[in-house]
């Protein structure tokens, strides 16, 4: 189902899951499934109060399509915790623009500018939008976009205030200097640091594409989650996860960091592959007009042939 919302964070190519439930993001399995249960009364056909059955279907065609594949990512611990790292990633990359970016709703305006406990008025303006969410399912898609506006200002600010608090953390002068021999040796362990790191990551993504070779995707995605917490933006890395979730027919997932890698690096071979495989499992109408072509194999090809 395509989404007539281009604010917040689906205007970056992302589904947003928190939106759709009218849920905080920082919202708990408990919260999750008491919220979609509730939604789930409303929509569906033996319960909806809609006169017609346009609208009846309609209400099915929400939740099988919109409602349903939010609560198959937010529900389960490790879909959810890995959805949440994207956004956390991606309001990093955008706390800069702050400053520029344009608002349509009241609701993130009034968050950006708040002096107050950012939490306690992010749920305040997010409360009142989610009890009218799915009263009138004509105005569904315009409350979706205002909530995501407003989880968007959310992730912007909390992500940029912790990139700031790195920041001052590792521009503190030490107390004491150390003493000069130590000094000198240390220096020189560090010199490499660097270039340990680029070779583990590179170790690493081998790894992964080798248990994705022998189909252990379990321990693919394991190495390559955490892989990311070393290296967030690393382009290959997202196009892996991206692979490994499409043989696992998590499509919400896949799609997230095939998305996420084509923003980092379109050229990437990996990253290429990764789009070709995900446009054969879309629908037509979610495939990109992109012309990328991978320059190898497939993403089946790569990783085993398609059953």
């Amino acid at each position: 189902m395509s989404f007539p919302i281009e604010q917040g964070l689906f205007k970056y190519d992302i589904t947003d899951h928190y939106a759709i439930l009218g849920v905080p993001i920082n919202a708990d399995s408990r919260q999750i499934r008491q919220r979609y249960l509730k939604i789930a009364y409303i929509l569906h056909p033996d319960t909806f109060h809609g006169k017609t059955d346009k609208e009846k279907q309609f209400a099915t065609k929400i939740l099988s399509k919109l409602v349903n594949p939010a609560y198959e990512t937010l529900s389960k611990d490790r879909s959810r915790s890995e959805y949440k790292l994207v956004l956390s990633q991606m309001g990093q990359n955008l706390a800069d623009e702050l400053s520029s970016i344009t608002l349509a709703t009241d609701e993130a305006q009034k968050l950006l500018q708040t002096s107050q406990d950012r939490e306690l008025t992010y749920h305040r303006l997010l409360n009142p939008l989610a009890s009218q969410q799915y009263d009138n399912l004509d105005n569904l898609f315009y409350i979706i976009a205002q909530i995501s506006e407003l989880n968007l200002i959310y992730l912007m600010l909390s992500q940029g205030e912790q990139v700031k608090e790195k920041a001052r953390a590792k521009s503190k002068p030490k107390l004491e200097p150390e003493p000069k021999a130590k000094t000198s040796s240390s220096s020189m362990g560090k010199e490499p640091k660097k270039e340990d790191k680029k070779s583990a990551i590179k170790t690493a993504l081998k790894r992964a594409q080798d248990y994705l070779e022998r189909n252990n995707l379990s321990q693919a995605i394991i190495e390559l989650r955490e892989t990311l917490k070393e290296d967030p933006n690393n382009s290959t890395c997202h196009g892996l996860l991206g692979l490994a979730y499409l043989k696992e027919k998590q499509l919400t997932m896949a799609k997230i960091h095939i998305n996420k890698a084509r923003k980092v690096n379109p050229q990437d071979p990996i990253v290429i592959q990764a789009k070709q495989a995900l446009d054969e499992v879309l629908p037509d109408t979610e495939k990109s007009t992109s012309s990328d072509k991978p320059q190898g194999r497939g993403f089946f090809g790569l990783f085993g042939r398609k059953k």
